[in-house]
């Protein structure tokens, strides 16, 4: 196949499969699902809420992970003298439990 004509492949597929949910992405929201129905996470309001009370601005990006048995979210924040700090909260308990600037 010419080179033109795969480049013109890529090009035409690229938007098709970047849209295209992964197996893993659903596997891990069906687990977040089913840790907010036991309790074992707070919905994302909240989160946002102990968030901002914690540390003024505007929330960029939230990541949900499970670790060593615990649930955390990691929030970016861009504050509103434009430092960027990332701050982990306890999804549980909506404990803060870690504050870093990213700049």
């Amino acid at each position: 196949m010419p080179t033109r004509r795969r480049l013109l492949l890529a090009a035409c597929l690229f938007p098709v499969l970047a849209r295209a949910p992964s197996a893993r992405a659903d596997e891990e929201a069906d687990r977040a699902r089913r840790a907010l129905e036991r309790g074992d996470i707070r919905p994302l309001d909240e989160v946002l809420r102990a968030a901002s009370a914690a540390v003024p601005g505007d929330v960029v990006s939230v990541d949900l992970k499970h670790d060593d048995g615990r649930w955390r979210y990691k929030l970016r924040i861009l504050g509103p003298d434009g430092k960027r700090r990332s701050v982990k909260i306890d999804a549980r308990t909506l404990r803060r439990l870690d504050e870093d600037d990213d700049d």
